[in-house]
């Protein structure tokens, strides 16, 4: 299990490096300009140039800073979400219990912590700022992710992703819940802190947001973390509401909805900052709340239904 861990560890690191490179050329391409194409045969090796950059760069350090919580953001930053990829429902069975999703909710509230850790630690306004609106953020939209996980849960009795995944040969969860699939998809865009809803890293406003402080390592640890936090919420999609797949839909699913991320950050501009606390606590929560008790209700008729079909049988 251990060597599968590692294996997959390293996987999602290089992957990392091409999904930089993927929207890198996707946005050039947007934008009508070339991507990267120098560095290696065709550029492919762009992001491990930068990489290398990074780590030989000298590290400053902040005046009047908590050099503690300062270097430890970052490395805690991206712990959690290589910590995250044990919950994937794969064929090998990584590592598969039943309280998966419990686990996943645990990790990426806990996320908030660094981020506001990197902010308030680096003696910065305009990092302190974006630490502030990072909080206001996660709150905001993590109550309505909850609340429609819960209603995943109530049509497969189970925390467990594996067991959700197997519950949908024959029928997805993505036709009989369609208006929580949009309302999930919009979550992981601000659960990644990402275009329209990159309040904590506002350029305009906050110069670099939250991470404005840190340079050469430190900023990479911080980068791996998002990006491999774009591409588990990718997969996590893909599984959660179009399982039993096979592993090259699974796969194509996971890259599309990459794709997708990046399709956004290309084409949307920043939401207003009120706007998403609008959207997350007047259009999410009352929305999610109220198919959360449509699907309490139809599991419970359901199993009503299947205990009087035991009982005329017993009969």
């Amino acid at each position: 299990m251990i060597i599968s861990y590692l294996i997959l560890l390293v996987g999602v690191l290089v992957s990392v490096a091409f999904m930089v490179l993927f929207e890198r050329k996707i946005l050039g391409y947007i934008q009508i300009r070339k991507g990267p194409n120098k560095v290696g045969y065709l550029g492919i090796l762009q992001s491990f140039g930068d990489a290398i950059k990074l780590f030989i760069k000298e590290q400053s350090i902040p005046f009047n800073s908590n050099l503690l919580i300062y270097y430890f953001s970052p490395v805690m930053s991206l712990f959690l979400v290589l910590i995250l990829w044990v919950v994937t429902p794969v064929k090998s069975l990584l590592l598969n219990f039943s309280l998966g999703g419990l686990f996943f909710f645990c990790c990426t509230s806990f996320g908030v912590y660094t981020l506001m850790g990197s902010g308030w630690s680096s003696n910065s306004n305009y990092a302190l700022l974006g630490a502030i609106r990072g909080v206001a953020q996660t709150v905001s939209y993590e109550v309505s992710m909850a609340l429609i996980f819960i209603s995943l849960i109530f049509m497969t009795y189970s925390y467990n992703f594996l067991l959700l995944v197997i519950s949908q040969k024959i029928i997805w969860l993505l036709f009989m819940m369609f208006p929580i699939f949009l309302c999930w998809v919009t979550s992981c865009v601000a659960e990644t802190n990402r275009t329209p809803f990159d309040f904590a890293e506002g350029e305009s406003e906050l110069v670099s947001g939250f991470n404005i402080e840190y340079g050469s390592g430190g900023f990479a640890l911080l980068f791996l973390a998002e990006y491999g936090s774009i591409i588990f919420m990718s997969y996590l999609i893909s599984f959660l509401f179009m399982g039993s797949l096979s592993f090259l839909v699974f796969n194509f699913l996971g890259c599309f909805f990459c794709f997708w991320f990046i399709w956004i950050r290309g084409t949307l501009p920043r939401y207003r900052y009120d706007k998403l606390m609008y959207l997350a606590w007047k259009a999410f929560l009352p929305l999610s709340l109220c198919f959360m008790f449509f699907f309490s209700g139809l599991s419970i008729i359901l199993m009503l239904k299947l205990f009087k079909q035991k009982i005329v049988k017993g009969i």
